[in-house]
Order: structure tokens, then C-alpha cells, then sequence
């Protein structure tokens, strides 16, 4: 059964391996007389398509180091590049360089997905200098990912990462290199992706009832997010003072906390209450203990939104449906703006979303008068 699988191909416990004899002429150049490879892979296809990639590199570093004990004709001449790959940073480098320079003020997420994309990068191809990776090993780590029945989103983001720590290196470092994960080809659609769904009015209607009748923190939390459409950690991280409840426009001040970081500078927002949020406002800012609205969830040196995504949505997915989850009311929100014809400019100071354009970043926005004014059309 050998001889049908690809060449240099065999397998064990149906998991494919790379195994090709070192020629004997180069053989001083490895410690080893044969290589072995694992391809993490049970499809032939996709084995044979590995080899012949892995033979082909092999062939043209062969023919290279044949060829470098030959004397070269006018030698002098050559204008030699004399950065050496001692001189570039490793991927591992790369990461420490990116997570020092990049990530004062950045979120715990921010680390644990740069240490993580990096992890499976290493897996994939190894930790090597940067300038040793090629658009070919961008192309085999995206098809690794795809064998680990990753959703084309998640690769899109980890390839993202990747880039940005690729980029920083090669700009703080100075090489004359290309970063070959910046066109790396990703099939946009998957049959087995998940669609962020937003929460119709008729569900928002059940879980905002059913937050007042079970009046506990927890549903204080869904409420506050409902009419808001708040990010989870942005309303984790909330105290006492964030609130703003007097006056006829009240409201709550959304800002970083030595705590809690925002997503974007764009996150920095004020955003009107009303409806069930007003109501889990002034339940939340007369029960809270200490300065911190969600205690559980929330202390002087960190925020574990996290820990309440789980309890939250489960509760969510009982009262509204499978689909419903809280980041569904930030869809909602701007569904539910969008249909009393509330100008974009508006929803997007309301919801935190990024700037379109440069125009947006002048002046201070709407006053939260004419934001209040806005929402008031949406309350259920």
C-alpha cells in the first residue's frame, strides 16, 4: 500500500509523514541522514500537495549548497548583502517586540491572542527568523488552520496578528524584506460559520420583562446592555460614578479604567439610558456596595467579562431563543436605529464603532441632548 501513497509520502496511524533520504554529497551539512516530517494530515490530497511543496524547497537548498563550494566567477564584484539571519528576530522575537511597543494600555485579550496566534504559527512552520518565512509557508499555515477546522473569520484575525508583528519587526529592525502574510488568500464564505444574529424586538420585549421580574444583578447587567448595546466588558467595568442619572438627558460615561481598557479610541463615548437600561442604571448605582458596579466580575486590577459571557448568554439563549446572545442587542441597537432613519454619523458615536471618515473626528459630536432624543424614538 506504500507505493500509493504520494512520493517521499508514508503513514502511521493514517497520519501522513514527510521521509526522504539526505544525498550523500550534502550530507555534512545535517546531523541526521534522514528527514522526517509529520504533515498533519490524514488526506492524501492534501499530503501530496505538502510533499511536492517540501521537496521542491529541499531541491532548490540542495542545488544551493552544491553550488556554494564552487569558485565564482568575479567574486569581487558582487554587492553582498551583509545582513545574516543572526540579525533578524525570530517569531517569538517579534512577539516580545510587539506586546512591549504595542501593548501599553492594551487589554489582556490583546496579549493572549498575540501569544497565541504566535504559538500556532510556531507549530505550523517553526520559530525562524522572519525573513526565512516565504509567501508559501503563509499560504501552508493558512491551510493548517483550515485543517484544524478553523472558521475562515478566526483565520482571517490570526493572520492579522501575524502581520502586525511581521510588520513592526521588519520596520523597527530595518530589513529590506517582504512580509509575506500581508496577501495571504482566505475563501470568504464557510458553510460552517456562525452569522452574529441581532435579538428582534419581539425577543428584546421577553428578556427586558424578564430582567424586571427576576431584578437580580445579573439581569441588571442584560438590561443596562439592552437599550445601550454596550459592549459586555464595557458594562462589566462600570462604577458608580460612570453614572450620570440627573437631568433630563441621563446617561452613562463609557471610558478606560486602569482596569479596563476599550476596544478603540472611538469606544470613549457617552451614550444616553432609557427604557430598561435607565431602570437597571438606577437599580445598579442604589445596590452596588463598592464603587464597582459588577463586583463579581470586576476589581482594582482587572476585569473578567469573560467569566459572565457564559452565565449571561445561556440565560439569554433560555428566555429569547437559540440564536440570541449578548452581543446580539449591539446588533439590535443599530437595526433599531437604523429604522427611525437616525443619521449614521449618530450611530456610530452611539454604538463606539470606528470612524468612517476624517470629517467624523471634527468637533465634539452630538450633544448627548440630540443622542437622548434619538434613542427616546427607539424605547420599547
Amino acid at each position: 500500500m506504500v507505493g500509493l501513497n504520494p512520493a517521499y509520502t508514508y503513514t502511521k496511524d493514517s497520519v501522513f509523514y514527510y521521509g526522504r533520504s539526505v544525498p550523500v554529497d550534502i550530507r555534512e551539512h545535517y546531523t541526521k541522514d534522514k528527514i522526517v516530517m509529520c504533515l498533519r494530515t490524514k488526506s492524501s490530497h492534501r499530503a501530496s500537495i505538502v510533499a511536492s511543496s517540501i521537496s521542491a524547497k529541499l531541491e532548490a537548498y540542495w542545488f544551493n549548497l552544491r553550488i556554494s563550494s564552487l569558485e565564482i566567477p568575479a567574486f569581487h564584484l558582487l554587492a553582498i548583502n551583509s545582513q545574516s539571519s543572526s540579525d533578524t528576530p525570530t517569531a517569538i522575537e517579534a512577539k516580545d517586540l510587539y506586546l512591549r511597543l504595542k501593548g501599553k494600555d492594551r487589554s489582556k485579550t490583546f496579549y493572549t491572542s498575540a501569544e497565541r496566534n504566535t504559538r500556532y504559527l510556531i507549530e505550523c512552520l517553526g520559530d525562524r527568523p522572519i525573513s526565512e518565512y516565504s509567501t508559501s509557508d503563509a499560504g501552508l499555515f493558512r491551510d493548517w488552520m483550515v485543517e484544524k477546522s478553523l472558521s475562515s473569520s478566526s483565520i482571517r484575525r490570526i493572520l492579522t496578528t501575524i502581520k502586525a508583528i511581521t510588520s513592526l519587526a521588519i520596520s523597527e529592525y530595518g530589513l529590506e524584506t517582504k512580509n509575506p502574510f500581508s496577501s495571504v488568500y482566505i475563501h470568504e464564505t464557510s458553510t460552517n460559520e456562525s452569522k452574529r444574529h441581532p435579538i428582534s424586538i419581539a425577543n428584546l420585549y421577553k428578556i427586558q420583562e424578564k430582567c424586571q421580574s427576576e431584578d437580580d444583578e445579573i439581569r441588571w447587567l442584560i438590561g443596562l446592555i439592552a437599550d445601550t448595546g454596550m459592549r459586555l466588558s464595557e458594562a462589566a467595568g462600570l462604577i458608580k460614578e460612570d453614572f450620570h442619572l440627573e437631568g433630563s438627558a441621563p446617561y452613562v460615561s463609557i471610558k478606560p479604567h486602569k482596569w479596563r481598557s476599550l476596544k478603540t479610541l472611538a469606544s470613549t463615548r457617552s451614550v444616553p439610558l432609557i427604557g430598561v437600561s435607565l431602570w437597571a442604571a438606577k437599580r445598579i448605582t442604589q445596590s452596588a456596595q463598592t464603587k464597582f458596579c459588577f463586583e463579581r466580575y470586576c476589581g482594582p486590577d482587572s476585569c473578567n467579562s469573560n467569566s459572565a459571557s457564559a452565565a449571561l448568554n445561556k440565560w439569554i439563549k433560555h428566555v429569547g431563543g437559540p440564536t440570541c446572545t449578548v452581543h446580539g442587542f449591539r446588533h439590535s441597537l443599530r437595526d433599531r436605529l437604523r429604522n427611525v432613519d437616525a443619521p449614521t454619523e449618530l450611530i456610530d458615536q452611539v454604538g463606539g464603532w470606528s470612524l468612517q471618515t476624517i470629517g467624523q473626528g471634527y468637533g465634539d459630536g452630538y450633544s448627548i441632548e440630540k443622542l437622548h432624543e434619538w434613542l427616546k424614538r427607539i424605547e420599547l
